[in-house]
């Protein structure tokens, strides 16, 4: 018996997706509910399970593909896993065939920057599990054979992540000087745009077109908070279990200014402008296909901790693929830190429709003036891009000093000053 499989129902107002990636190729045996495709969607990758037990039929669409909500990608034979057995045994035959076109291997004129890097279209993996492009061009890169590492992504895939984790871990040794690659030889590739690197492509340039832009800059002393955290995170870990990090800090004073600065947590609808009493926070998060904003909600009500503890849940199941399409809809103000890649200085992108975002840098000592003598201090810079049709530059500069009085003094966060 035939099943279709269909694609799923994917959110609120999404009707289609990209095909990124088969899981599983005609003739394989399949398990009910095991992934067979995995889609990109504007915001999340989303898995395609099988309905059934059996084995892999027809696949209508290929990868790169759009597919709309409810359309047939593939069929599953039900009841044929015991065919599945006899053809991985005619594969397993025919794997001598391999080996003697190695043997014929050195009889092949080689150039060096394929003798060096491979060639990057050909399968050059011989794990039975599926790589992606990223992946596979990563593994290239540094040199890592992907089948020997445990995949750490959805269904024990391996991950970009992993394969820059193991070439990390890898002794260096020295590149042959003959293997390296001619200066004249050059070499291009092209990649389909993910659906989600189109996405945001969109919305930023959308957000430029339309937002009357404006970003205003401040710093701030770091000292109290790294003294603080410094003093506290072993308590605070064994009580709480997450590591006591500074985005709890600065996700807790961004709250207590966007209540005196309402407009910064405000939006533009049509002729109205709406004002929130609550705080729903964007804060961006590092996934291998490229950051992804999920929201913590109600963050105005949360504790430290319970704000760290949601932030590390988001980080964890970004990598994995796990974060849900309503998880990064609904934020009324981003944050976003790109310190943790070195930046120093930045004009952060509005995130349409709210009207600011905070830019958070790298901490790095610098001379500053303090009681007439100048002293090195741990210095942050703090940039706010907000839509000045709705954010005075007073507003814009207010919610920054009040952030800043909140880091440079923690107790301004216990009594709400």
């Amino acid at each position: 018996m035939t099943t279709e499989v269909k694609v799923p129902t994917l959110g609120e107002s999404i009707t289609e997706a990209t095909l990124g990636q088969w899981l599983k190729q005609p003739g394989e045996a399949v398990k009910a509910d095991e992934p067979i495709a995995s889609l990109e969607t504007d915001k999340v990758a989303v898995e395609v399970p099988s309905p059934v037990d059996g084995v892999i039929g027809a696949l209508t669409v290929k990868e790169g593909d759009t597919v709309e909500v409810g359309a047939v990608i593939a069929t599953v034979e039900e009841g044929g896993a015991a065919a599945a057995a006899p053809k991985a045994e005619e594969k397993k035959a025919e794997a001598p065939k391999p080996a003697e076109k190695k043997a014929e291997a050195p009889k092949a004129e080689v150039k060096p920057v394929e003798a060096a890097y491979g060639n990057v279209a050909a399968e050059p993996f011989a794990n039975d599990q599926p790589l992606s492009p990223s992946v596979r061009r990563a593994a290239l890169e540094h040199g890592v054979d992907a089948s020997t590492l445990t995949g750490t992504g959805p269904g024990g895939r391996v991950t970009r992540d992993d394969v820059l984790a193991a070439a990390a871990s890898a002794p260096k040794t020295a590149r042959p000087a003959a293997a390296a690659p001619a200066q004249a030889e050059r070499r291009e590739e092209r990649q389909r745009m993910s659906r989600l690197r189109q996405t945001v492509a969109k919305r930023l340039k959308e957000a430029q077109n339309t937002a009357a832009m404006l970003t205003t800059f401040n710093d701030v002393d770091m000292s109290a908070v790294i003294e603080a955290r410094s003093k506290y995170k072993e308590l605070f870990e064994k009580k709480h279990g997450v590591r006591l990090g500074f985005m709890g800090f600065f996700v807790k004073a961004a709250c207590m200014a966007l209540k005196d600065i309402p407009a910064v947590n405000g939006s533009i609808e049509g002729d109205e402008i709406v004002y929130r009493d609550y705080a729903d926070i964007s804060v961006a998060v590092s996934a291998p296909q490229g950051l992804v904003v999920p929201v913590i909600r109600n963050a105005d009500k949360l504790s430290v901790a319970e704000i760290e503890k949601t932030i590390g849940d988001f980080g964890r199941r970004a990598k994995s693929g796990e974060l849900k399409m309503e998880e990064m809809k609904g934020g009324t103000f981003t944050i976003s830190n790109g310190g943790v890649f070195g930046s120093l200085l930045s004009t952060p992108i509005i995130n349409p429709p709210q009207s600011a975002v905070l830019g958070l840098h790298r901490i790095e000592e610098r001379p500053v003036v303090k009681d007439g003598q100048i002293v090195a201090r741990p210095m942050m810079y703090l940039a706010l891009s907000y839509d000045h049709r709705l954010i005075d530059g007073r507003e814009a500069v207010t919610f920054l000093v009040a952030l800043k009085n909140a880091i440079e003094d923690p107790t301004r966060l216990l009594i709400d000053l």
